[in-house]
């Protein structure tokens, strides 16, 4: 499928004026951002200010005191409960160390959100999962392996083919490449690059991995100050007056051609 730029109207998540807090604590204060159709959105900011609860709280496992989310055009506190099921269905999830379940091999891992949501014979998700275990590079006989057996990249995977499974438009992936080596790190990520075009996914990616974000990634927005500072593309963030910023995009762990300009 060829890519929708992203640049496009088509606005796949809108989040305007979020504030969210935990008792007197304010986390995040009137945050806006837009996520586009087609393209891979790299989150980022230092630890602490709020990367996840933006994630958490725009897939509603956070509560927010002020400010709307629309996903897909669709403002959830409106929506009907048969909008309300279509939506979560469009959405895919990984979080950070793949959060797999132990006690289920990685076939039934995947089939967890198939068994929620859709009423499908047997044969049919044990189909459909080995689909999603050939999408994301596992080999077929990962499918009745345990987490346990499993290596990090393996995983992660595995994690990602559960996201997968009921075919969602927008996916999360909370620091996808954390605990990876260097070449499983670039593996994934050309996975995603890979899944995006062919599938016609959007990806909202929270990433501390600075080849992630110049190799894969289409925008970055840069949480700070309990708001995005700046999104944009890398040369956008390259030229962006800001003291962290400016540490983070051409600091001694940034790429070598970016230091020398």
């Amino acid at each position: 499928m060829e890519q929708v730029s992203a640049k496009a109207d088509d606005v796949m998540l809108s989040v305007k004026d979020l504030t969210v807090g935990f008792g007197s604590n304010i986390v995040l204060d009137k945050l806006n951002l837009d996520i586009y159709r087609g393209e891979i959105l790299g989150f980022v900011g230092a630890s602490g200010t709020g990367k996840s609860v933006l994630m958490r709280t725009v897939l509603r496992l956070l509560r927010r005191r002020s400010g709307t989310i629309r996903i897909f055009g669709l403002d959830f506190d409106k929506a009907s409960e048969a909008e309300r099921l279509a939506l979560d269905m469009k959405l895919g999830v990984l979080f950070q160390h793949g959060a797999l379940f132990s006690s289920l091999t990685v076939k039934e891992n995947i089939q967890v959100p198939m068994r929620e949501y859709l009423d499908l014979p047997q044969a049919m998700m044990d189909e459909l999962a080995r689909l999603k275990i050939e999408l994301v590079g596992l080999a077929p006989e990962a499918a009745n392996k345990y987490p346990s057996e499993l290596s990090g990249g393996m995983i992660k995977r595995a994690a990602l083919a559960r996201a997968l499974a009921l075919d969602p438009a927008l996916v999360f992936l909370d620091e996808p490449t954390s605990g990876l080596d260097p070449i499983g790190a670039a593996e994934f990520d050309e996975l995603i690059a890979k899944l995006r075009d062919t599938l016609g996914l959007t990806v909202y990616m929270v990433t501390h991995d600075l080849d992630s974000l110049f190799s894969v990634c289409d925008r970055i927005a840069v949480l700070g100050q309990k708001k995005v500072m700046v999104e944009g593309t890398i040369e956008d963030m390259l030229a962006f007056d800001d003291p962290w910023v400016q540490s983070y995009f051409r600091g001694k762990r940034a790429r070598s051609i970016v230091r020398k300009t």
